[in-house]
C-alpha cells in the first residue's frame, strides 16, 4: 500500500508524523510513503496548508490529519484494507 505524507521543511510536527509513519513502514513490509512538500505544489497547498501533516491514501481520496499515534496509522491503514 502506498501512502502520501504531506508535510513541509522545518515543519515539527511533520517531523514527528514521519518518525511514527517510518517506524509503522518498517514494522509493514507492504507499506510504502511518498513524502510531499506541499510547499512546492499549489493544489496541494490549498487543500492542506493549515492541516499538514496529513496521511493520505492517493487510491481512494481518503485522508488522517494530525494528530495521530502508531495506533492511530494502524487503524487507518486497516480501514484502508477494507475498502
Amino acid at each position: 500500500m502506498q501512502l502520501l505524507l504531506l508535510g513541509t521543511a522545518g515543519c515539527h510536527l511533520c517531523e514527528l508524523a514521519d518518525a511514527i509513519v517510518e517506524h509503522c513502514a518498517q514494522s509493514r513490509g507492504e507499506l510504502t510513503i511518498e513524502r510531499i512538500d506541499i510547499a512546492e505544489f499549489v493544489h496541494w497547498q490549498t487543500q492542506y496548508a493549515t492541516r499538514i501533516p496529513v496521511l493520505y491514501h492517493p487510491e481512494t481520496g481518503q485522508d488522517m490529519g494530525w494528530p495521530f499515534d502508531y495506533n492511530d496509522l494502524e487503524q487507518f491503514i486497516s480501514e484502508l484494507n477494507h475498502v
